[in-house]
């Protein structure tokens, strides 16, 4: 992984941290549906930006990352979910939604700049 990659360092780390709230809402709340969702969301992110790093054409670059600004809003989605039915408490849930809302920003930022190049 380059260092300078910033979008490729965040979705991973923030991958690990959705892996790790997977484990904590199985182990702790006995919750398999909702978390399962966000673990494969959650992600898919980054999965989404190694692809496009892979991309084999400027197109193809542009449609995975759609994919994962896709992945970022449903992760944004369930992590709300999570938090609002109380498996994750305000305080859990506020830094990872803090890090999906970035990933959203820094994504979009990338999108609009390969549009209008």
């Amino acid at each position: 992984m380059k260092a300078d990659n910033v979008i490729q360092a965040k979705s991973y780390a923030f991958a690990i941290r959705v892996v790790n709230a997977y484990k904590y809402l199985i182990s702790e709340h006995k919750e398999y549906v909702l978390s399962k969702q966000l673990l494969r969301c959650g992600t898919s992110i980054g999965a989404n930006v190694e692809e496009a790093i892979g991309a084999q054409s400027p197109k193809d670059f542009f449609a995975k990352l759609s994919i994962s600004y896709k992945e970022a809003r449903e992760t944004h989605y369930w992590l709300r979910i999570l938090k609002d039915t109380e498996y994750l408490t305000a305080e859990q849930s506020s830094s990872l939604l803090a890090d999906a809302e970035e990933l959203l920003r820094i994504i979009g930022t990338i999108q609009k700049t390969l549009r209008n190049s």
